[in-house]
């Protein structure tokens, strides 16, 4: 299970930051691509799309930190080899990611990499 700790440890690492390093998402009717929060909040005041993006960043960044937390979790269980806690931790987390999941590509590969395992 050291393997799949690790792995958990920079999923942990990553969602935590989705926000910060983000991925392409487009906004307002011209698609002007808005990379992360620090880009959306450099938008001109004035940008129709600037409270689309901001909110949309800020989602992803609450998404991110929700998916951590669960994420700890399951490094917790895990290391006390609690297996169905750790299991359940990591449903949650690839369930909380749904919303993002396309862009971010985070959970959902350790929680079948993990239910692989346990199989």
């Amino acid at each position: 299970m050291d393997d799949m700790i690790q792995m958990v440890e920079k999923a942990v690492e990553s969602s935590s930051h989705w926000s910060e390093t983000g991925w392409p998402a487009t906004f307002g009717p011209r698609n002007v691509e808005v990379p992360n929060l620090k880009a959306a909040e450099a938008l001109p005041k004035t940008a129709v799309y600037r409270e689309e993006a901001v909110n949309y960043w800020k989602q992803a960044r609450l998404i991110g930190n929700d998916t951590a937390a669960a994420g700890r979790k399951a490094l917790e269980s895990l290391k006390a080899d609690r297996l169905a806690a750790a299991d359940n931790a990591l449903y949650l987390c690839q369930y909380l990611e749904k919303p993002v999941e396309l862009q971010s590509r985070t959970w959902l590969p350790v929680y079948e990499a993990f239910r692989s395992r346990c199989a």
